[in-house]
């Protein structure tokens, strides 16, 4: 018996280290998609809920290994039109943004309003800065079907130092394109807080596979939203002043007047 478990140990080991890599690289791969350089997104955003309402959306972002800066802009309805929030975060540090609404009100957001809603979605603020492939730790817990798909189920917590409102994610990642088809969001408590799925891939001008079309929502809140992204580009050129308040300010002015 104990020959048997000196044969074993050594054994369960090496798998133990081979599935610790596998998740590592896994994650890895994801983050660095994620980290796409500066692009222009243009995208619906549907949400049903207790208020129903639909945004048309341009989204500016520029996405590296040093961070992530975000500005999303309303372009309609009319009476929205200009809104916008600038999110940012540099590093291992907390994420921090602003809020404008036109004609002149400014208002910041701090760490502790991170997982807050997203233009009144069913995303957190969070959502749209966080790459929690990034986390320290990784492993992967299962395999699963989703929609007919074999998928490996990765599990990402944040490690000591980096912050976060989850206390851990689930990615459902279809390993034949290496896309995400399902995620879930989890309290420190393992309370299910987001659950976002993906309806539709497309192949970007990268020629990655991506997703395009997402439903988000947020566990026992009773809303839905759903989520159309239109367009990409990418290798677009922006002035540092685009991720500043007086930036989007100043697109939000011009857009009103032109309504």
């Amino acid at each position: 018996m104990k020959s048997f478990i000196r044969l074993i140990c050594p054994l369960l080991l090496v798998v133990a280290t081979y599935a610790d890599d596998a998740a590592s690289g896994l994650a890895a791969k994801l983050g660095t998609m994620q980290q796409d350089g500066a692009s222009v997104v243009r995208l619906k955003m549907e949400v049903q809920g207790a208020s129903k309402f639909t945004l048309q959306l341009q989204i500016k972002q520029r996405r590296s290994g040093a961070g992530t800066e975000v500005v999303y802009q309303v372009l309609w309805p009319k009476e929205r039109a200009g809104e916008a929030v600038l999110l940012r975060k540099m590093g291992d540090g907390g994420a921090m943004g602003t809020v404008f609404i036109p004609p002149n009100t400014v208002r910041t957001l701090d760490g502790s309003q991170m997982k807050d809603a997203l233009l009144g979605s069913d995303l957190s603020y969070a959502d749209v800065v966080e790459n929690f492939f990034l986390w320290k730790q990784q492993a992967i817990v299962g395999t699963e079907m989703v929609n007919r798909v074999s998928c490996d189920v990765l599990e990402s917590k944040p490690g000591k130092g980096e912050r976060s409102h989850y206390g851990s994610v689930r990615t459902w990642v279809d390993r034949r394109r290496d896309v995400p088809l399902r995620v879930e969001k989890y309290s420190a408590s393992g309370k299910l807080v987001r659950k976002i799925e993906t309806t539709r891939v497309v192949t970007n001008d990268k020629k990655q596979a991506v997703p395009a079309n997402l439903t988000v929502s947020g566990a026992g809140q009773g809303s839905v939203t759903e989520v159309n992204g239109a367009s990409v580009k990418h290798g677009v050129s922006f002035g540092d002043r685009e991720f500043t308040p007086a930036g989007f300010m100043e697109v939000g002015a011009v857009r009103a007047g032109a309504d």
